[in-house]
């Protein structure tokens, strides 16, 4: 017998692992002016598969703290470490509630229904990042660095988030489908928050 919150917590940290990894090393860095940066990764869409698997909060949790260290560990990124945290977080906790709360898909053995609710699950946490990153990042940024910084890294932010929601919906979606009969079958997608 599985102690339900140690597999909580192991999983989470094996989800905070794989969001740093693919954060830090598979991401586009591309360079601004002022020493800031913006980039193309798929950190969020391991965080949006935490959540599919563990629910919004341990999901959220995981990606959080995985895109954090991150963060903290580049000179560039560091100051945006509070930001990224409470962001990811966010991304975890929408896609969870969406998926788990109003569209079941931990109950339902209909591969279409479980599939739209991911995909909407998906499209709803990043979507709150697509609003809310480039608008906290600007404001965040304007703060710290300055209007001339924050106007000219807006467009770009707003570009990459963009961009990475898109592909991140589509790969959180795909891995999520591939894994979820060997999950189910391990008894893993029952550890829900």
């Amino acid at each position: 017998m599985r102690n339900e919150k140690v597999t909580k917590i192991v999983l989470t940290g094996l989800f905070a692992a794989l969001s740093y990894v693919v954060f830090t090393f598979l991401q586009i860095k591309i360079p601004l002016p002022g020493g800031d940066a913006s980039s193309f990764h798929l950190g969020n869409a391991v965080c949006v598969v935490g959540a599919l698997v563990l629910g919004g909060v341990w999901g959220g949790i995981g990606g959080a703290i995985g895109m954090t260290i991150g963060d903290l560990l580049d000179p560039v990124y560091i100051i945006y470490a509070p930001k990224t945290f409470l962001l990811k977080f966010f991304i975890g906790l929408i896609t969870g509630i969406v998926a788990h709360k109003i569209g079941k898909i931990d109950e339902s053995h209909d591969q279409k229904h479980v599939l739209r609710w991911t995909a909407i699950a998906a499209a709803s946490g990043l979507l709150f990042n697509v609003i809310f990153d480039p608008l906290v990042g600007y404001f965040y940024k304007r703060v710290i660095l300055g209007k001339a910084a924050a106007d000219v890294a807006l467009a770009w932010n707003i570009t990459t988030t963009g961009v990475n929601a898109v592909l991140s919906v589509i790969a959180s979606v795909l891995i999520y489908m591939a894994l979820r009969p060997s999950l189910r079958k391990s008894g893993i997608l029952a550890y829900k928050s």
